[in-house]
């Protein structure tokens, strides 16, 4: 046993002398290639909505004339376009039910009564509308009626609509104030 000794020694030298077979690292998966990042498609370019609204409506082309019948003959301003060709009337009329404003738009009525309406910045009115002759369509207020003083102090403009015509969107200038101011 004794001469067995030295050979297991050496035996165990000679084993340290090798290298060990150390187990291959665990292989560490190689992350898959991930494709760039897509651009994102530029934002669609959102339009607002065409506005319904008439105070966002562009004006009817055209322009007030003021015109002094004399005394006793009635004022009226008279909005027309380029071509002077008669769009809506504001004027004083004394009648069996005192001193009216009457506002007179052009067209062609399909019958006697039709609402006309009118709009501005603070007020809204439908009025019975009168056919007067085939091409006119008249109707009235009192002159201390405050739909006058909405309209005469509207921003810059008011409307008027009228069954079956196209409406108005006519500036309010001095000429509109200066009829209503003569009719009080």
């Amino acid at each position: 046993m004794k001469a067995a000794l030295p050979a297991l020694v050496s035996i165990l030298a000679l084993a340290a002398c090798v290298p060990s077979t150390k187990a291959p690292p665990p292989s560490t998966p190689t992350p898959a290639q991930r494709p760039a990042p897509a651009r994102p498609a530029p934002a669609p370019v959102i339009q607002a909505p065409p506005s319904t609204n008439w105070i966002d409506a562009p004006l009817t082309p055209g322009s007030w004339v003021y015109q002094d019948f004399g005394p006793g003959n009635g004022k009226r301003s008279l909005f027309s376009n380029p071509e002077n060709t008669f769009y809506f009337s504001v004027s004083c009329a004394t009648g069996p039910d005192g001193v009216q404003v009457q506002f007179s738009r052009t067209g062609t009525p399909s019958k006697r009564y039709l609402a006309m309406t009118i709009r501005t910045e603070t007020a809204q009115r439908t009025l019975t509308g009168e056919r007067f002759g085939a091409q006119m369509i008249i109707a009235g207020v009192p002159a201390t009626d405050p739909l006058l003083d909405a309209m005469a102090l509207s921003k810059g403009r008011f409307a008027v609509e009228v069954e079956g015509e196209a409406p108005l969107y006519v500036p309010s200038h001095a000429e509109v104030s200066r009829v209503i101011e003569d009719c009080r």
